[in-house]
């Protein structure tokens, strides 16, 4: 649901109206198709079903609208060194009827966001999730966009987000192990990455990817795009996954243990953050996090 935030940013709602118009405008030959918002289309997009074999998406706000450029130039180069299927672009819209931004229409996948209900043989999964990660890590990364605002800094060093870590961290006293968190922190801020930047997807959570048949089919939502540190593509080993599962997703990635407490880093930036933020007006999302914290904090690994 758009919040009113973004609907101030845009200056105009993004609703089946007013991508409707658009398509007339500038894809008649799609504006007589069915046109529906899917449910759980994201925060950074409004994504929009038309007819049977495409989606709409739209940036939701205009800090997001670096990314569809990004990815209508990319994907078409990644997509064929990657054993799932990605979002396939079709065509790009321009600003238009109040609508400041670029926007996109690509192919549609058909598919379910993960959850470990939907998910047959979670161990099955964590190598399948593994080997896409280390086909795209693979792909020469020259020209990629390095880290930076369009994708938030994901690839890049984990220091640029020191100070919020540490101010919703002191705000959790009391109702996290605030000193566990500061030493996971710290040693992930002293794991310093010297490697070879990689292409990184910048936000592998299960909202992205997609099940089919109880198998994972899909990865999707690229706008967090780059090339640099592997290690922030890695928090879903917590974010979604046991131990089990989480054993061999490590197993199956070729990562030293100084990237792998850097991933820590990332997932504890995230979970104690979103804890902070939504403790009060959202518990149940507050909850979720505080579960990913323990579940980072619990986790000694063995990697190496």
């Amino acid at each position: 649901m758009e919040s009113p935030r973004d609907s101030d940013e845009l200056g105009v709602e993004v609703d089946v109206t007013l991508v409707r118009r658009l398509l007339e405008m500038q894809f008649p030959q799609w504006a007589g198709l069915f046109l529906a918002p899917v449910d759980c289309g994201g925060i950074d997009n409004r994504t929009f079903h038309l007819g049977t074999e495409m989606s709409v998406r739209l940036p939701s706000a205009p800090r997001y609208g670096a990314q569809v450029e990004k990815e209508q130039r990319w994907l078409p180069k990644l997509a064929p060194f990657l054993p799932l299927l990605v979002p396939q672009p079709l065509a790009l819209g321009m600003p238009a009827l109040g609508y400041p931004l670029c926007w996109s229409v690509y192919g549609w996948i058909e598919g379910e966001t993960a959850t470990m209900e939907r998910i047959a043989d979670a161990r099955e999964f964590a190598a399948a999730l593994a080997g896409f990660l280390e086909a795209l890590h693979r792909i020469e990364s020259a020209g990629g966009p390095p880290p930076g605002t369009h994708n938030f800094l994901r690839g890049g060093p984990l220091a640029s987000y020191d100070g919020e870590l540490r101010e919703a961290t002191a705000t959790l006293h009391g109702q996290i192990d605030t000193n566990a968190v500061t030493r996971g922190w710290e040693a992930a801020l002293e794991a310093s990455w010297r490697g070879t930047p990689v292409w990184v997807h910048g936000d592998i959570s299960p909202a992205n990817l997609l099940v089919r048949d109880g198998r994972l089919r899909a990865v999707i939502d690229f706008g967090c795009l780059g090339v640099g540190d592997p290690a922030c593509d890695l928090t879903i080993a917590w974010t979604l996954f046991a131990k089990e599962s989480r054993a061999v997703f490590r197993a199956a990635l070729s990562l030293d243990v100084e990237t792998w407490a850097r991933a820590r880093g990332w997932a504890l930036w995230k979970a104690v953050t979103t804890f902070a933020e939504n403790q009060r007006t959202r518990p149940a999302e507050a909850a979720r996090a505080r579960r990913v914290i323990e579940a980072v904090l619990g986790d000694q690994g063995d990697e190496g």
